[in-house]
């Protein structure tokens, strides 16, 4: 009589594996939005660009676009009894304030005080430009020219007035230029004048206190161009028969003017709407575009009127730069 056959239990066991349900066999990964995500940015480029810059576009979005809508949005509404907006009431009226005011005849006349107050913002900022200018290229071009192991030093000791707060800088030139000051003490102690010059809460003040302020942001970058200046030029230039004058102007200056070109940027822009300088040295008789705005949403609690004055600085800013970097971009001898 045969003997039952017995399986082994390892043959039991992988017949009864080979046999489960479906369901039981191991589980194919499952798509999900991001895995479909991560497959799209692995085999598409343009994907990865979008999402390197997406991040910097939100927070441009957020932090910039959107204010700046918003404060057009309120430049086009009407102001409140008490101040503020009356939202949903749409009027240009912030923009005719602006240009004109209303006589006692109820007519529209030319306001040129606002104007005056832009007029004397844009001098101030030139002339701020051009004084940093006349001072941070020679300062620059004495730092491109050193041994490497002082240029560090150099640069550090132009970053210095970083160091203190702004507004503590500021307070500085108070003690400075007034009337008791040390600046009308020392030029009365030699004898230069009798008595004490009007220093103090004058254009004169603000523009000094702008070029401090600014000056290190126009000796940086033309530093930076500079530093990368090769000295075999210039000396290929005395070579060819150029004398100093003429070796600078056709070689040094054409080499360090991206550097100039974005230090009168970082110069001028920020001058043009500097508030916390004009409020201490310059004081309400000498008032700039950045005080305008100030006191407009502060005291005045115009808030379209303030908005318009701040949107068209805006616009006048783009404008002015768009139009020097078109110019700028211009290849050499186009005219």
């Amino acid at each position: 009589m045969a003997a039952p056959r017995h399986s082994s239990p390892s043959s039991s066991f992988g017949s009864s594996r080979g046999s489960l349900p479906k369901s039981f066999s191991s589980p194919e990964p499952a798509s999900s939005p991001l895995a479909a995500l991560a497959t799209l940015l692995r085999r598409s480029r343009r994907a990865r660009l979008i999402a390197l810059i997406a991040p910097a576009l939100l927070i441009i979005g957020i932090f910039m676009l959107l204010p700046i809508g918003l404060m057009a949005y309120v430049s086009l509404l009407e102001r409140g009894v008490n101040g503020g907006v009356q939202w949903g009431v749409h009027t240009v009226d912030a923009y005719v304030a602006f240009l004109f005011e209303e006589n006692l005849l109820g007519e529209l006349a030319i306001n040129p005080d606002y104007l005056q107050i832009f007029a004397r913002s844009f001098t101030l900022s030139f002339v701020t430009t051009a004084a940093c200018l006349a001072i941070g290229f020679p300062a620059a071009f004495y730092m491109a020219l050193q041994p490497a192991k002082y240029r560090n030093l150099l640069i550090f000791l132009v970053t210095i007035p970083f160091w203190t707060n702004l507004l503590v800088r500021n307070y500085a030139w108070i003690l400075l230029l007034r009337s008791n000051g040390l600046v009308n003490e020392s030029l009365m102690g030699l004898g230069l004048i009798d008595e004490p010059v009007t220093l103090l809460y004058t254009n004169f003040a603000i523009a000094l206190g702008l070029v401090y302020t600014f000056l290190p942001f126009m000796v940086l970058p033309i530093y930076a161009s500079l530093e990368k200046l090769d000295l075999r030029l210039v000396e290929a230039a005395f070579d060819l028969g150029a004398n100093k004058r003429r070796a600078f102007q056709r070689v040094i200056v054409p080499l360090a003017l991206p550097g100039i070109a974005a230090g009168c940027i970082l110069v001028f822009v920020p001058s043009l709407g500097a508030f916390i300088t004009p409020e201490l040295l310059g004081g309400s008789k000498s008032m700039m575009i950045g005080n305008l705005i100030q006191s407009q949403f502060g005291a005045a609690r115009n808030w379209p009127l303030g908005a318009a004055l701040a949107f068209a600085l805006l616009s006048i800013v783009l404008l002015a730069m768009t139009l020097y970097l078109m110019r700028f971009r211009r290849p050499p001898g186009t005219g």
